[in-house]
């Protein structure tokens, strides 16, 4: 059972419904999640790059406004009891963005990595994986899949989440007789 965030918007302006880039794609299958950037990966690509403005760029390619703002840097824990009864915690760090009327605003390398050293009480030292918060049509929640420099700019590439039933082993038909089912 994972996030169902990205899913709920049909409205094709809001990006939800668009494939992720090769390997940027991230399921829950045993409550961790799999792929993306983790907090160290991403802390690196701004470190080597401090100066460069970050565009953002959803699965499909397209950037979010370029003078978004990154209103929270957060650990994000969820404790949760899957649908064959096991208990899972999925622990992420959550960058909130928001877009203003601020249209000069550019937030740089340098400047989210000061936001990282601001969070490291909250983060702990955990090598958390990292998600990208942005309202769009509805609030959505994208995997960080990956920062690279591109010219004058470091760009982040979003990655899709996706929703995965925990306990297969359970819930799928297997032709086995007493097959309990979870649900």
């Amino acid at each position: 059972m994972a996030s169902a965030t990205d899913t709920a918007c049909t409205d094709s302006a809001c990006a939800c419904n668009t494939p992720a880039p090769a390997g940027g794609d991230r399921a829950l299958s045993s409550g961790a999640p799999a792929g993306g950037m983790t907090v160290s990966q991403l802390k690196a690509a701004l470190a080597a790059a401090p100066e460069l403005p970050i565009t953002v760029l959803w699965t499909d390619g397209e950037a979010i406004e370029p003078h978004f703002h990154v209103t929270e840097v957060g650990r994000v824990q969820r404790d949760f009891v899957d649908c064959g009864g096991t208990v899972r915690r999925l622990v992420t760090c959550l960058l909130q963005t928001w877009v203003g009327d601020d249209v000069d605003h550019r937030i740089t390398g340098g400047k989210l990595l000061k936001a990282f050293v601001h969070a490291a009480p909250v983060l702990g030292n955990e090598d958390l994986p990292v998600e990208l918060e942005y309202e769009t049509c509805n609030v959505v929640q994208l995997v960080v899949a990956s920062a690279e420099r591109q010219g004058d700019q470091l760009v982040l590439q979003l990655g899709s989440k996706h929703t995965d039933c925990l306990a297969k082993e359970l819930c799928l038909p297997s032709g086995k007789a007493g097959s309990q089912g979870c649900c």
